[in-house]
């Protein structure tokens, strides 16, 4: 299941965004610094307009949409790298999600206190990024005086490269810049999953914005950027799907914050999705692009990666254009696939495995 962690300063609208994308209400909102204390949980299924077109083919009796868990980590501050504010113990938890959702606040409101009382966005997000730079590097700093006594040993070229790859991590690290800008070999990025950095994880920003807001705020030239007003997402977590639907075509809106959301956050991690779709369910699938068949399949059930033996496979709007599988296979429009086979997104699979 993909993990997105939302991360910011206090009182930005964190909770309240993720109580608009859970449609719930178990984030405290109240006006104050650290009214987050443990970081809150929640599952939430991701909207797929095909899966109704597939299943109404299929007469499948349920659907099951794939699903995105969301990560509301307590407000950062300045120092928290040193235990400042909640400090560590909330920095822990961001290690465990695959991308950071960092929210920056452009609204202003009286109202709602700023913890360094003024509103600017790009500097909001340069003390995030410092602090989990700065946690980044104790870490680094850790693993690279471990890795030197390491290196001294009897077994000291296997460590050459780790050794090599540490020191290019701490100088970069010491400059202030994040670890995901630098380029690696393949045997380095084995070596960085098991170091879980933080500012290895893609990271998207999404600006909280009101009608003050104006020219809509860039704080990275090189991140994707989110347009969203968590208010008024709240509010609209409160209507029916009609109602929803009907008072976003009146606000000249397209597309949800969750819409938008999951969308980047596929795309910043390269993931698809994939279908399989009969009489008992049509399902939705994630994977990373790029999987191949068996893979793909071993993401229903590990057992199938061993067993698999070909795929059937359709582009969803053929299947629906078509009527299922058997008037694919009248018309020529369904592939006969190997263990080669790279799923495509969209793809409608049903896996041949030996049991």
């Amino acid at each position: 299941m993909l993990s997105l962690g939302i991360v910011g300063l206090p009182n930005v609208g964190k909770s309240t965004l993720f109580n608009a994308l859970t449609k719930s209400r178990q984030a405290n909102v109240q006006n104050y610094p650290f009214c987050t204390i443990e970081s809150n949980v929640g599952v939430v299924e991701v909207p797929d307009d095909r899966l109704s077109k597939l299943s109404a083919i299929s007469k499948s009796k349920k659907i099951i949409p794939t699903a995105i868990e969301f990560v509301d980590i307590a407000g950062l501050v300045k120092g928290a790298s040193e235990g400042e504010g909640l400090g560590n113990k909330f920095l822990s938890h961001i290690r465990e999600v695959d991308a950071i959702v960092q929210v920056v606040r452009a609204f202003k409101n009286n109202d709602i206190i700023h913890v360094h009382n003024r509103i600017n966005p790009k500097d909001d997000a340069d003390i995030i990024n410092l602090e989990l730079v700065l946690a980044d590097l104790q870490s680094v700093s850790a693993r690279l005086e471990k890795t030197k006594k390491q290196a001294k040993g009897i077994n000291a070229k296997a460590f050459i490269l780790e050794l090599t790859l540490l020191e290019k991590l701490f100088s970069h690290l010491q400059s202030g810049k994040s670890v995901r800008s630098l380029e690696y070999t393949e045997e380095e990025l084995q070596i960085l999953k098991e170091l879980h950095l933080l500012t290895m994880k893609p990271m998207m920003y999404v600006v909280n914005i009101d009608d003050s807001a104006g020219e809509e705020p860039v704080v990275d030239d090189n991140a994707v950027h989110l347009y969203v007003s968590a208010q008024m997402e709240s509010e609209i977590a409160t209507l029916s799907d009609k109602d929803a639907k009907e008072f976003m075509i009146e606000l000249g809106m397209n597309r949800s914050g969750l819409d938008k959301i999951i969308t980047a956050g596929y795309e910043l991690l390269d993931l698809i999705t994939y279908f399989t779709s009969g009489e008992p369910e049509t399902r939705a699938w994630t994977v990373k692009r790029g999987t191949t068949g068996p893979n793909a399949a071993g993401v229903i059930h590990t057992d199938f990666i061993k067993g698999y033996i070909k795929a059937d496979v359709a582009n969803w709007k053929d299947f629906v254009e078509f009527n299922g599988w058997n008037g694919m296979k009248e018309k020529g429009k369904m592939q006969l696939v190997g263990k080669d086979y790279v799923v495509q997104n969209g793809d409608v699979c049903y896996f041949h495995v030996a049991t």
